[in-house]
């Protein structure tokens, strides 16, 4: 007989509620205190069974039957081991008594969506290519199954992975166009074709093929995890394969690799992920949609999108949707495909802040069609050097599209394409309260007391594409009277404050408007004042890194005091900065 533990416990627990006095009244007391477990999941266990109590001496052998079994104080401790399977949580805690996920100390703890494929059959002498059947279907609302369902993503967007000996191998679309090094999954005929890289006998390797769209979904209120290994899923574009859908979850000191798109999507209020890394992932290192309060400190974001999805549709390091309070701090956002940082739609009241943001493709923090950033204390360096088509203004440091009252202050914003950037064109974004679209655009901006120097093409750069001259003072507006715009630069309010530039011989300074229409090069910080009037008490200083190559952001000893207020407070993860008290 199968004993379920689980429900005499919580059974006994309702019957401690009630103290009994005499022999004929049950009198109700206050709740005891919740009498928390914890379990044990070890797969490798040689008495390991779902059916046994979950302790040390029997560990359950599948999260699963964790996952089923906890309740409010209880924690599972997963023992090492690979584990092939959907870990789903639907039961919650509570603040004081939350449902905790973590590898045992020191043991590695991987959640994987691939299985183990053998069997397979060598064909073709000619040639090391090798076939197993292959009854899996993904994407099967598309004709191509692919999404988006456009020719750039006929092979991106299919969801099947393949991995020999811990390498994903590249996909195509026909049994004709293998080579070393991909797979062909003939959907048609049920077959799965692989031609291992290093032309080697599949016989004697370990290949692995992605089968499970997810391999985490958290749907319990205050459920934490902690220590695990996420890596490999099938999961379509715009879905995570790890999904936080509970509220005040914690995701803490995980890694989240190698998934067919986004590694990670965040869907729920009062989230925190810290310490954790997001890398290598097809699409995206994470999302966040109606996050809010998301704390999301002290990780990695790193080498994203490396399947080379559309960067100006979802593709980079991450993308947040419909977000308010969300706050990224002490983290690293470095090398992606695409944006560092991406905002995107009806955000509200965002902060980055403390961040590295370095080597990603496209813009360092891309802040668009929404409301009220606040970027400080942050080291942005070496962005936007792709040649990304259709991403102008949207390849420097920081660059605002079509979003209004935000503050961007103490940034060290050097050596990207581009420093700082408005990206302007005639937008409409729905709200966290509205669907609707409503207007939206640059105004009422503060950009004061950031170093913006050795950026290449300019320091500041208004990429505005509107005809209706917004972006030059009312004086200097050339359209025809009868149609005169009701904006103007001076009633935009976009003002700069006490910033340091500096360009290096050869490099650009101040640009405004775009390349395609009327725009002006301003050699010197004197013209971009005296004909724009947006920057009062800026100074060109040259800052003197101590060692830029080496992430040394340190000041020499001569350097003026108009430096210090300009200068980040606080810790920044991967450079050396001065030590501030």
């Amino acid at each position: 007989m199968t004993v379920n533990w689980n429900f005499l416990r919580h059974s006994w627990q309702r019957l401690l509620r009630y103290a009994f006095v005499g022999t004929a009244l049950a009198i109700p007391t206050a709740t005891p205190p919740l009498v928390a477990a914890t379990y044990e999941v070890a797969q490798r266990h040689p008495q390991a069974s779902d059916d046994g109590p979950g302790t040390r001496e029997r560990p359950w052998q599948t999260l699963a039957k964790a996952a089923a079994s906890v309740g409010p104080g209880d924690t599972v401790l997963i023992r090492g081991g690979v584990y092939r399977e959907r870990l789903l949580i639907k039961a919650s805690g509570s603040s004081e008594a939350p449902i905790r996920f973590e590898a045992a100390p020191g043991e590695f703890v991987v959640l994987t969506g691939a299985d183990r494929l053998t069997g397979w059959q060598r064909n073709d002498p000619d040639r090391p290519a090798y076939t197993i059947p292959w009854p899996h279907r993904f994407n099967t609302y598309s004709k191509t199954m692919t999404h988006p369902a456009d020719a750039r993503h006929l092979a991106i967007g299919r969801c099947e992975q393949v991995i020999v000996n811990g390498y994903l191998l590249r996909q195509v679309l026909s049994a004709a166009q293998l080579a070393p090094g991909t797979f062909f999954a003939d959907v048609t005929n049920q077959v799965l074709h692989i031609w291992d890289t290093a032309n080697g006998d599949l016989a004697k390797a370990q290949v692995e093929g992605s089968v499970r769209q997810e391999v985490l979904r958290v749907e319990g209120e205050h459920v934490r995890l902690r220590g695990i290994h996420f890596r490999f899923a099938a999961n379509q574009a715009q879905r995570g394969a790890v999904w936080l859908a509970g509220g005040h979850g914690v995701l803490e000191d995980c890694v989240i690799e190698d998934m067919n798109s986004s590694g990670a999507t965040f869907a729920a209020e009062h989230l925190t992920v810290r310490r954790c890394a997001f890398r290598n992932n097809g699409q995206l290192g994470f999302s966040a949609n109606r996050a809010h309060h998301l704390r999301f400190a002290g990780c990695l974001v790193e080498q994203n999108n490396v399947k080379n999805f559309d960067r100006g549709w979802e593709a980079g390091g991450n993308k947040l949707v419909l977000c308010r309070d969300a706050v990224l701090e002490h983290s690293r956002f470095l090398r992606n495909h695409g944006n560092g940082v991406w905002f995107d739609i009806g955000n509200e009241d965002c902060s980055v802040r403390n961040c590295l943001i370095a080597d990603n493709e496209d813009a360092g923090i891309f802040y668009e069609i929404s409301f009220a950033l606040r970027a400080h204390d942050n080291v942005i360096v070496g962005n936007g050097f792709a040649s990304t088509a259709g991403a102008w203004g949207a390849q420097a440091g920081i660059s605002l599209s079509s979003s209004p009252n935000c503050v961007i202050e103490r940034n060290l914003v050097v050596g990207n394409r581009e420093g700082f950037n408005f990206r302007e064109q005639l937008r409409s974004t729905r709200t966290i309260e509205d669907r609707k679209g409503r207007p939206v655009w640059n105004h009422d901006e503060l950009i004061r007391n950031n170093i913006i120097a050795f950026n290449r093409d300019a320091q500041i750069w208004g990429w505005f594409d509107v005809k209706d001259e917004r972006h030059w003072p009312a004086g200097r507006q050339r359209i025809e009277t009868d149609s005169k715009s009701k904006w103007n630069l001076e009633n935009l309010k976009l003002r700069f404050e006490d910033n340091i530039y500096f360009a290096a011989p050869g490099q650009g300074e101040f640009r405004w408007g775009t390349t395609w229409a009327r725009h002006r090069n301003y050699a010197t910080l004197e013209e971009f004042r005296s004909e724009l009037k947006i920057d009062a008490g800026s100074r060109v200083l040259d800052p003197s890194f101590a060692d830029l190559a080496s992430s040394d952001f340190r000041l020499n000893a001569e350097a003026p005091v108009e430096f210090q207020a300009s200068y980040p407070r606080g810790a920044i993860p991967g450079v050396t900065l001065e030590k501030r008290e």
